[in-house]
């Protein structure tokens, strides 16, 4: 008897294990702004999770987007990523079953670095000072960032259907369009690039 193994989207899997932390909080916290400042050991893993795999995959896809260039900081994430996807910062991600909208990277329409990544820095470096930036807000933020990032690194399977399972929690909005893929099983989402004006 064989086993074959293709290649997996590790990437996507992980963030779709860390939407699964968020699904079983929600049992425990009301995933709403009244309680976006709740912070605890549980969520400040979930921050560091989200944006320590952001850190690794954001070097990943600069390189790929300029090999010249090595990209070591947000900053030059920043810089490379906006300047090959100028509307990069505009994503929106949805949360419908908790009615909420998040804007995980809006802050890099200025200059500044997202307040999720800032606080994902103050708990790693200061944690004795910060340990509220720990937070659901960042949290979910530091999360929905990810899976932006991710629609980007994975844009060929995204752009055919092939990135799945589809999240659960967590939907793609402006300015992305999105289709389903009706005829399999899983009806997985395909992502429409066409609203991007990109170099």
């Amino acid at each position: 008897m064989t086993i074959h193994e293709a290649p997996t989207t590790i990437h996507w899997n992980y963030f779709l294990a860390l939407e699964e932390d968020v699904a079983n909080l929600a049992r425990f916290i009301e995933l709403t702004t009244a309680n976006f400042e709740c912070y605890s050991t549980e969520l400040s893993k979930m921050l560091f999770a989200a944006a320590s795999e952001i850190d690794v995959v954001a070097k990943q896809y600069c390189t790929s987007i300029n090999p010249q260039r090595r990209a070591q900081n947000i900053t030059h994430y920043k810089d490379i990523i906006t300047k090959q996807h100028p509307y990069f910062h505009s994503v929106k991600v949805y949360m419908p079953r908790f009615g909420l909208t998040l804007e995980p990277w809006i802050i890099w329409g200025g200059a500044h670095q997202p307040l999720w990544w800032r606080a994902y820095n103050n708990v790693k470096h200061e944690r004795h000072e910060h340990f509220s930036d720990g937070n659901l807000k960042n949290a979910l933020n530091a999360i929905a960032a990810l899976y932006v990032l991710l629609v980007f690194f994975y844009r060929e399977e995204a752009k055919m259907g092939k990135l799945s399972p589809n999240p659960r929690l967590f939907i793609i909005g402006e300015p992305f369009t999105i289709d389903r893929l009706f005829w399999d099983h899983e009806h997985t989402l395909v992502y429409n690039f066409d609203n991007f004006d990109e170099n």
